[in-house]
């Protein structure tokens, strides 16, 4: 295990950890920043590679056994001070642990629906650019047993760094396809793969989450936080369902509205057995 002592972020090797708000930078470079001890040990229990951790003595001290436990997968060590680790971004978000990793590639839809049991379960997002909602999303998905999350060509990373600590980690548990046309991806499963697709549209219009019916392979669509779904998408899509509210009220927030259809989806289909 490589572990180095810090006293200053001039080193190259924490560049990542210079540049915490700048998420282009990042996504170019293929990486993601994880927060917080939760967030941190999800990372080191995936599958996935986790390039350094920045951490202080007593965290490693936590963690020395993990770290000599992972042959083939050993970050490098950054050791800092508490002091020094509050000038970034904020102490108490990353609670003194701070690791990067390496965004996987992005799978196919063959590759999600060859590998998993039906009934199909996926999610779609259109125009989502709030990380935290992203975030929170990403956790419901994984609650509710969505088989992968496919991210249109408006909508942001799922590994931006407020995304994947609001997602508490979870997102390194979901496949991500992220696609160039999500017209033409819904457009795909139902003549492909005979998955039909669910737009979550609070129209008058749509169909009441009452009288849907879950069982069969599904996609459900969320759009943005301010526009909702596009026409073409809404147009895309075999159905639209919406949540029944009180008068005066329009729409959820779409983290919200998320845990509501999903937790509906596995109503129907797990139930309450255990």
């Amino acid at each position: 295990m490589k572990i180095i002592r810090v006293t200053s972020f001039e080193l190259p090797e924490l560049q990542p950890y210079r540049t915490l708000r700048r998420p282009m930078e990042h996504r170019r470079q293929g990486i993601f920043i994880a927060e917080s001890e939760k967030v941190v040990r999800q990372l080191l229990e995936s599958r996935l590679h986790t390039i350094s951790i920045m951490m202080t003595q007593e965290w490693f001290d936590h963690y020395k056994n993990m770290l000599e436990d992972k042959k083939d997968d050993q970050p490098t060590v950054f050791i800092a001070k508490k002091n020094l680790l509050e000038s970034i971004v904020g102490y108490h978000l990353h609670q003194g642990i701070m690791a990067v990793g390496r965004i996987p590639q992005s799978i196919t839809l063959e590759g999600v629906l060859t590998t998993s049991p039906r009934p199909f379960l996926l999610v779609a997002i259109e125009g989502m650019t709030n990380s935290e909602n992203l975030g929170v999303l990403v956790r419901n998905c994984v609650a509710f047993g969505v088989q992968a999350l496919i991210v249109g060509e408006t909508s942001s990373s799922p590994y931006l760094r407020r995304a994947v600590r609001n997602s508490m980690g979870t997102i390194f548990k979901i496949p991500v396809v992220r696609v160039e046309s999500l017209v033409k991806t819904l457009a795909v499963l139902r003549d492909q793969f005979g998955v039909r697709s669910l737009a979550a549209h609070p129209r008058e219009q749509s169909k009441s989450l009452a009288d849907a019916l879950f069982g069969q392979d599904c996609c459900l669509v969320f759009g943005s936080e301010g526009e909702g779904l596009s026409k073409d998408v809404v147009a895309a899509c075999d159905d639209a369902i919406t949540i029944p509210m009180k008068t005066g009220v329009d729409s959820l927030n779409v983290a919200s509205a998320s845990a509501v259809l999903l937790y509906e989806v596995w109503r129907q289909r797990v139930g309450f057995s255990r």
